[in-house]
């Protein structure tokens, strides 16, 4: 019988956050860096890549074709792309895109395939149009090898699912260090859940959106005190990694330098010891304090916003200026938000449709997050 995951290499390539030509256009995917970030991840011994119909402003498939299926042979590598329920309206839109995504990644069968972003709402979206049933249809015939779904919800819900479709293989669940007891996002319990079922996990976000890369000084001084070769975001992916149930950690890796320091550490990946599970739960507290909006920056809320709201980088500043220490007195993101708001939509510009609180996979309450933006940067 195929093994679920047959490499051990538990790092694998997330292909949302590529490298690009414009910093502010998601879809202009530096395709010569991405190709020898990908040759690079091969070389190393590491065969999983991850990516989604929407990535990328609907590119990332494109990419994959161009950087790793023309140029590698097909027993090299593993992919994962994904069906979002947000592009879903009849049970004709199914094979559309499935087909469509077949032809911009030039496979013949994707070894992955999930139904993205499972949640309450999306499960009901997914039962109503027949997507688990066409979805076993499709690995029946050799289209998909393996099948699963990504999921953003609470734990109870995620065992409703796993309860009603025994026959997903795998879950796909946000988990890091900063969600594991938070109430929201419920890392441990979902990660429970899908243990007592007996469900692989791939974990995605372990840096949650590079929240973990950058952290407050003291947390920083703990971890360059214990293990000062190691870098700041390895302890977010080495705690991914280190836990029960989990066979895969992606990484959204936009540059050279972050592939090669992942793959420093997990070519021969060793879990936390007791002391490190430690220094990284003071880590959480200390952000804890400091954090005001826990955002991932996946980018879900920015299609389809009428006002052209750069939400993401809006709230990476916002917390980014946040966490300034008091004395430092001038800081960046001030600038850098007059700068966004040339290109963009302004925070204040929000007319509260509610567009991007429907998709927020972190269900977060964006509308008045956006109010206290324009209020911090209004000044």
């Amino acid at each position: 019988m195929e093994s679920l995951f047959p490499s051990p290499k538990k790092l694998g390539f997330g292909l949302m956050r590529l490298p690009l030509t414009d910093p502010d256009d998601a879809a202009s995917i530096d395709l010569a860096q991405t190709s020898r970030m990908v040759d690079t991840f091969l070389a190393s011994g590491f065969t999983y890549f991850d990516t989604a119909w929407m990535y990328c402003g609907f590119e990332s498939e494109n990419a994959v074709r161009k950087a790793l299926v023309e140029r590698h042979p097909r027993d090299a590598y593993t992919l994962a792309t994904k069906l979002h329920a947000g592009f879903l309206h009849t049970k004709e839109d199914r094979d559309r895109i499935f087909n469509e995504q077949l032809r911009k990644t030039g496979v013949e069968f994707f070894d992955y395939y999930l139904l993205h972003d499972m949640g309450k709402d999306h499960f009901e979206k997914y039962t109503a149009l027949d997507c688990f049933d066409w979805i076993v249809e499709k690995k029946k015939k050799g289209l998909v090898r393996h099948i699963g779904f990504s999921f953003h919800d609470t734990a109870d819900v995620l065992d409703q699912v796993l309860r009603a479709h025994p026959e997903m293989e795998f879950v796909q669940l946000q988990l890091n260090y900063l969600d594991w007891d938070s109430a929201g996002i419920q890392s441990r319990q979902c990660l429970e859940v899908a243990r007592k079922h007996g469900k692989p996990v791939i974990v995605m976000e372990p840096v949650k959106g590079g929240t973990l890369a950058k952290l407050p000084a003291k947390a920083e001084a703990a971890m360059k005190a214990h293990a000062p070769e190691l870098s700041i975001p390895s302890w977010a992916i080495r705690f991914a990694a280190s836990q029960e149930g989990v066979a895969m950690v992606l990484s959204g890796m936009s540059t050279p330098e972050q592939l090669e320091d992942n793959l420093s550490y997990m070519k021969d990946f060793v879990p936390l010891t007791p002391a490190e599970e430690q220094i990284v739960k003071a880590a959480a507290d200390a952000i804890n304090e400091t954090i005001a909006v826990p955002c991932t920056g996946c980018s879900y809320c920015t299609d389809g916003c009428p006002m052209r709201i750069n939400i993401p980088k809006y709230f990476s500043l916002y917390n980014a200026d946040l966490q300034e220490v008091e004395e430092k007195g001038w800081t960046p993101q001030g600038e850098y938000y007059d700068r966004l708001t040339q290109s963009f939509g302004k925070a204040s510009d929000c007319v509260a449709c509610g567009q991007c609180e429907g998709v927020c996979p972190q269900h977060l309450p964006i509308i008045e997050h956006l109010k206290e933006v324009a209020a911090h940067f209004g000044k």
